[in-house]
């Protein structure tokens, strides 16, 4: 079975149970797999990265294995708006977030509710450099786990609907975030987009950010927000200390 979130931002969750942690977000028109059904809820894999998690049946609609399949071999088609709205011919409308898939509205037949979009949308491949100019938009955003919208995101989910946004695609975590890409020997050797990695006192990935230029980064600690961006990790310019400590940078694009 498959299917096609068909509301505006719904949670994914680690276990089937509303009060269960809320690992991601499933953004409207993403598309993905049912791998496990019960009466009230789903165990997905999400067509674009393979995170995997429990959706309240409520919240989805069902499509052909043939609907999934052109999802996922069409270029996707973003909104690039912070916020816009969804219509249908007898003028209901939806707030969707920025990120939001509405590659499927061309094709009446996963589209039956006759959606229509008029907003920015954001397709194909962009320059590198665009990516820091996305991250600026979701600046002071705050942070909440498992978010990945303007109303609340951690940082693995902002670094990446960011890439997302511009056509790159990268896996959910930052944990899993770091297993691809080139590592870079020095901060020096950095672009702006590339990414930061940080870990905890066990050595495991924890954080990740994007560089900037002149050794700054934009990263959602609190907020999303600009640090600076050393040898020995990010340094808290309100607070004046480091709070988190480099483990290893890599270049993905």
């Amino acid at each position: 079975m498959f299917g096609i979130c068909n509301l505006a931002i719904v949670p994914l969750r680690l276990e089937p149970n509303d009060r269960s942690e809320m690992t991601s977000q499933v953004l409207f028109g993403e598309h993905f797999k049912i791998l496990e059904k019960t009466d009230k809820w789903s165990r997905i894999e999400m067509g674009y990265d393979s995170y995997t998690g429990w959706i309240d049946n409520k919240q989805f609609r069902t499509i052909s294995e043939a609907d999934y399949s052109q999802l996922n071999t069409a270029p996707p088609v973003l909104n690039a708006d912070l916020i816009e709205y969804i219509a249908t011919t007898d003028n209901y409308l939806m707030t969707i977030p920025i990120g939001s898939a509405v590659t499927f509205l061309d094709s009446p037949k996963i589209n039956p509710d006759n959606y229509v979009f008029e907003g920015l949308k954001a397709s194909g491949i962009t320059n590198k450099q665009n990516i820091v100019q996305t991250a600026f938009m979701y600046l002071h955003s705050p942070y909440m786990w498992g978010g990945r919208t303007p109303f609340g995101i951690d940082c693995s989910g902002f670094v990446q609907i960011v890439y997302k946004l511009n056509g790159y695609n990268i896996l959910r975590d930052a944990s899993q975030q770091a297993t691809q890409g080139e590592a870079l020997s020095f901060i020096e050797e950095s672009e702006p987009g590339d990414l930061a990695f940080f870990d905890n006192e066990e050595g495991r990935i924890i954080h990740v950010g994007i560089i900037m230029e002149d050794n700054y980064i934009i990263h959602a600690h609190g907020k999303v927000r600009i640090d600076r961006l050393d040898h020995l990790g990010i340094y808290n310019t309100d607070t004046g200390r480091h709070t988190h400590k480099l483990r290893v940078i890599k270049k993905i694009v």
